[in-house]
């Protein structure tokens, strides 16, 4: 059976070249790098190199550059951090209803501590309101926190416009970038952000790594103490192996986005395109044109996700229902509903987000064999309307 994975956005494959940068430091430069001796020295120069690697894909500076253990511990760092540090300054926080859950139950948890949080809305697109912005911005807001790209819907948020309203007030503003890093050009000397969170395993590096861009002279406070590592900003031996893949995996997404963006645009669109003609009733969720090159989010009327799901899993693919972080929950999708899809819309909506190893002949087979699923749903679905059942 031909076995086809879209289900990027929960995990990439490690990349071959990264996996081969990453053993010397398993099998030789083993010692760590805060040692004093000369084998530490090794592994520091690989762990300076990533950092410089990782600075050079978003336009930064190496020492703006602080590794974490990964996204969520990224998002973490920068709210909870700028909170603490901030906090005398004033206890606003601004963040969106589509944020994923460790931006959103990170601000709740500061909100038992006190701070008051705005939730800005978004349009049916997934687009921030930015008018919202204006009118919920005080002097006492001191972080906005804005995705750069919503990876269930692929929408891509106007990040340069929002960072011009934020600092027109004197807030810092964090972007978690998860999802669209290594997918589209990020500058930060274009997009003047703040602190930026990034995610190895999403441009194909190895997971159970991250990092946070800080921006010279933001002002933050660590939450895990120890012996200094990371400018203090967290403390812990540095995962050698796995900074030196993820600087890899930077550069390699720095040299490889440009052809990679463009086949994966051809083949998303191509993938959209013969969903909504081939099956009746289906809509594209998220933005027409302002998407990753690698999101194709869709939904069908009348039947739920889970059902085709595990009739795509018996026919050898693999997609999702939406973020692989909230799939334990029965609840439908709050980036769904926050773009005020019915409760049954949400449920009946799937994400095929391609990767490298995906081709157009992958894309032919699941446009090919996802009409015939559907129909089989519909038949046995009590919501499809009589008319629709008897006809397919």
């Amino acid at each position: 059976m031909r076995k086809v994975y879209m289900d990027n956005t929960a995990g990439m494959p490690v990349d071959p070249r990264v996996i081969d940068a990453m053993n010397p430091y398993f099998e030789r430069f083993y010692a760590n790098p805060s040692s004093l001796h000369s084998f530490a020295q090794e592994t520091r120069k690989g762990l300076e190199s990533a950092r410089e690697k990782v600075a050079n894909l978003i336009g930064a500076e190496k020492s703006e550059i602080v590794f974490t253990s990964c996204a969520t511990e990224s998002n973490n760092l920068a709210i909870r951090g700028v909170a603490a540090r901030n906090k005398e300054r004033g206890k606003h926080i601004i963040t969106t209803s589509i944020e994923h859950m460790s931006v959103i139950n990170v601000c709740k948890h500061l909100m038992k501590q006190g701070f008051k949080v705005s939730f800005l809305p978004v349009d049916k697109y997934g687009i921030v309101d930015l008018e919202a912005l204006k009118k919920e911005l005080t002097d006492e807001t001191i972080l906005v926190s804005v995705m750069y790209a919503n990876g269930e819907i692929g929408t891509i948020e106007p990040i340069e416009e929002v960072s011009k309203i934020v600092h027109n007030k004197n807030a810092y503003l964090h972007v978690d970038a998860t999802a669209a890093i290594g997918q589209v050009a990020i500058d930060m000397q274009k997009e003047d952000v703040d602190l930026l969170t990034l995610s190895s395993n999403d441009m194909y590096g190895p997971k159970g790594i991250g990092a946070l861009y800080i921006k010279k002279g933001t002002r933050l406070k660590p939450f895990i103490y120890g012996g200094g590592q990371e400018r203090g900003l967290r403390s812990g031996t540095e995962n050698s192996p796995s900074i030196v893949g993820m600087g890899k995996a930077a550069e390699l997404a720095k040299s490889d986005m440009e052809v990679e963006c463009q086949r994966l645009t051809k083949l998303r669109d191509k993938f959209i395109k013969g969903l909504l003609e081939n099956i009746p009733y289906s809509f594209l969720n998220g933005h027409p044109s302002k998407r990753l090159p690698n999101n194709v989010a869709v939904r069908f009327s009348f039947i739920e996700g889970e059902s085709m799901l595990l009739n795509l899993d018996m026919a050898g693919v693999a997609a999702s229902s939406g973020s692989a972080c909230t799939a334990k929950t029965l609840e439908p999708s709050h980036v769904l509903r926050a773009i005020r899809l019915k409760h049954e819309e949400a449920h009946g909506s799937l994400l095929f987000s391609l990767g490298k190893q995906n081709t157009e002949e992958d894309v032919d087979y699941v446009v090919e064999l996802l009409p015939d699923i559907v129909k089989k749903l519909r038949a046995m679905s009590p919501l499809t309307p009589k008319e629709l059942r008897e006809s397919v």
